[in-house]
């Protein structure tokens, strides 16, 4: 038998030699992109773009899946127990942050079941409404929803979504208890918003921006800490004395937690060469957001910005009592 020494020796060499060949290799087929949310959202324009450039940097399709619903719980769980090869990554937003404390039992530990790719960008949001909706501005919307509250129906992407972030955050600032109607996905609910069927909503920029041009919804403001270049005449929610309604949906790329390190990377260095391609910042622009920089595009940047966001929503989340479970 051999000694224990050469045993290990011998496995840590075929370690290198396969951690070798992947890197040599990856991707050899398809890659799955798991986007948590119903196609036609914002997280899902988000993905369609970024996943078309990346294919064009790696050689090979990454092909859209979209897993709706609780959420976006049920796509990340999916993500957390796939094969970690990198042949699974997974597109979420601020919602990977704020399951933490929104769900109480989770089938996945945030900070430990996934590896960080790099962040790719981040979404300003809008108050907007259906295009019927009687106040004319930020300071008598305001006015009419603390009237109205009752009354008033505020659509979301579903609990944990963006959107249903910044309605709690609007209500709280305006103290106003809104009916709110979950959907599953914020794709659905624009339609349902477009249709009259709901008043009011808070949703990316990415969702918004066409119906706002379009005349489709009446927008009130921007959720930035400054006006947006694309919608310029949108007054953002600090100036419109709604300071603590301040959210921007940054989007994170993420692999199963052990894929291997040279597969990361790999899909890392494509995911910033993609960003930095001029027709995706183009793309991106039109619906009022910009790429992540090259330095941001990076395992480490997203998983500091992960924690630092699980910081801020926590206390947020278990002051308004809002649970998803």
């Amino acid at each position: 038998m051999a000694p224990l020494s050469r045993i290990g020796s011998l496995a840590a060499a075929a370690t290198l030699l396969a951690s070798t060949a992947l890197a040599q290799g990856y991707p050899e087929r398809q890659i799955t992109m798991v986007v948590p949310f119903a196609a036609g959202g914002p997280t899902d324009t988000v993905g369609r773009l970024v996943a078309e450039r990346m294919s064009e940097q790696l050689g090979q399709q990454i092909l859209i899946e979209n897993v709706g619903g609780a959420g976006g719980t049920l796509g990340a769980a999916q993500v957390a127990g796939a094969e970690p090869d990198g042949y699974t990554i997974l597109l979420h937003h601020i919602g990977m942050a704020t399951s933490e404390t929104l769900y109480r039992e989770l089938p996945y530990e945030t900070t430990t079941a996934f590896a960080p790719i790099g962040l790719v960008t981040e979404v300003p949001m809008t108050i907007v409404a259906r295009a019927d909706f009687e106040p004319a501005d930020i300071a008598s919307f305001v006015a009419y929803v603390k009237e109205n509250a009752d009354t008033i129906t505020m659509a979301n992407a579903g609990i944990g979504s963006a959107s249903h972030l910044c309605g709690m955050l609007f209500m709280q600032a305006t103290e106003s208890p809104i009916v709110t109607v979950p959907y599953r996905g914020a794709g659905p609910a624009m339609t349902e918003l477009v249709g009259g069927q709901i008043d009011i909503m808070c949703d990316q920029t990415t969702n918004t921006t066409e119906q706002i041009k379009g005349g489709t919804v009446k927008a009130y403001a921007v959720t930035a800490p400054e006006r947006l270049e694309i919608l310029p005449d949108l007054p953002t929610t600090a100036e419109s004395g709604l300071p603590g309604v301040e959210v921007t949906v940054w989007h994170g790329l993420y692999a199963p937690a052990g894929t291997p390190p040279e597969a990361v990377e790999r899909l890392s260095a494509a995911l910033q060469s993609a960003l930095a391609d001029p027709g995706i910042a183009e793309q991106l622009a039109e619906l009022g957001t910009a790429p992540s920089p090259a330095e941001d595009a990076t395992p480490a940047a997203l998983e500091a910005r992960l924690t630092e966001e699980l910081a801020r929503w926590k206390p947020i989340i278990e002051e308004a009592g809002v649970y998803a479970d």
